[in-house]
């Protein structure tokens, strides 16, 4: 299979999915749309991941980031697999008419999600996993969640049986790539009441074997996901 990856900033690149592809024999091609590339044109892949990005954005759109919405609107219409990633994650339900509003609290470092009972997520039961967001999302109609956090009820969704998948939780991160999102580290409140869930830089990139332990996880949902092509 070849793969699309929408890139949206140089300091959200694909980290570990990109080892994943070559690893299960796929190929794939990075659009870097920040960076003056053009969206892909509908139908030149097997399958289509948006990456993470900055979540200025989600409040002031780039202009390129109208040719991409197209695109998302015509894959969603389609029957190829599309996955979602942090910013990626959020246009994805936006299309889908879900809700897009800030969290209640900001979430950034690792965080316990907790798989809901229906989901169709073949993870375990409880799951520690990478969060750098603000904004969440509300389950889009007819999709199934994922689970939950204690700052973000909602950390994904699959729609159209599993053909389409957002994760806000970041199960594709390697310690090199977080570390590359300190350079542009997301605005914080003030209050340290509303910093409950926001985590230093050395408690997030230490020990290095957290990266590791999100490998299997990340087999797991890419293996399902794309057995849906």
């Amino acid at each position: 299979m070849h793969i699309h990856l929408l890139q949206h900033g140089p300091d959200h690149g694909p980290a570990r999915l990109t080892d994943w592809l070559v690893s299960m024999g796929h190929s794939y091609t990075i659009f870097h749309l920040f960076d003056g590339e053009l969206t892909p044109r509908p139908g030149e892949c097997d399958a289509l991941i948006l990456l993470d990005g900055p979540e200025a954005f989600v409040q002031e759109p780039p202009t390129w980031a109208r040719a991409e919405k197209k695109l998302i609107n015509r894959y969603l219409d389609g029957q190829r697999p599309v996955l979602g990633v942090g910013l990626g994650a959020l246009w994805i339900a936006e299309a889908l008419e879900a809700v897009i509003a800030p969290g209640t609290y900001p979430e950034t470092g690792w965080h316990a999600v907790t798989l809901a009972p229906e989901s169709p997520f073949d993870l375990p039961e409880r799951f520690e996993a990478l969060m750098w967001h603000r904004y969440v999302f509300s389950l889009p109609d007819d999709a199934l969640p994922l689970g939950g956090s204690d700052a973000a009820p909602l950390q994904g969704f699959a729609w159209d049986a599993g053909r389409v998948v957002g994760l806000l939780c970041h199960l594709e991160a390697t310690a090199d790539s977080t570390a590359a999102l300190f350079a542009h580290p997301p605005a914080l409140p003030a209050s340290p009441a509303a910093r409950r869930y926001v985590q230093e830089t050395s408690a997030i990139l230490t020990p290095p074997g957290r990266f590791h332990a999100l490998a299997p996880l990340l087999d797991r949902v890419m293996t399902q996901w794309l057995a849906q092509t």
